[in-house]
């Protein structure tokens, strides 16, 4: 899969996680979406589901703070826009909290959810604290690269004793 992330370099550099995708090669800093591009926007209506994968030729990490999201996000993209499921951080910055993801665990997630396992596992390797997202996440991951339509979310969520 096609990796790529938008960046508005508004957080530290040394703790930019899609900066370090791009030194590593993993992603590819990008200034235009195409219109088959999967855009993770965490305001999105719709969220990301298996089937999804059809839809797309490229995953698109938008790379702002998250003090600074709701301006980012408020601006026109191209491409197609989906969130993803209710995730646990694995960051130190926001660990355990739920959807505050670093752009690596973003992308690592929907391409966990798409079915490309180890391509999301290779991401997270690059990680001191990769690891951590994906004990927290691993059982909701594997449950969500099943959903076949948004309503089983809160299903899953319920047997997990999460309120979303």
């Amino acid at each position: 899969m096609n990796l790529q992330v938008l960046m508005f370099y508004q957080d530290d550099p040394k703790k930019c996680t899609a900066a370090k995708m791009v030194k590593f090669g993993i992603a590819k800093n990008i200034k235009k979406i195409g219109n088959k591009g999967l855009v993770l926007d965490p305001f999105s209506e719709k969220t990301l589901l298996p089937k999804d994968k059809s839809l797309i030729n490229s995953i698109v990490g938008i790379d702002c703070s998250w003090t600074l999201a709701d301006q980012a996000f408020s601006k026109k993209f191209s491409g197609i826009k989906r969130k993803l499921p209710p995730l646990l951080a694995g960051n130190p910055v926001n660990y355990a909290k739920f959807n505050k993801l670093t752009t690596a665990e973003a992308i690592s997630a929907s391409l966990f959810i798409l079915g490309f396992r180890d391509e999301a596992l290779a991401i997270l390797d690059k990680f001191k604290w990769g690891h951590t997202f994906y004990e927290l996440n691993q059982n909701l991951l594997d449950e969500y690269s099943k959903l076949e339509s948004e309503d089983q979310i809160d299903v899953i969520l319920k047997e997990y004793g999460i309120s979303d």
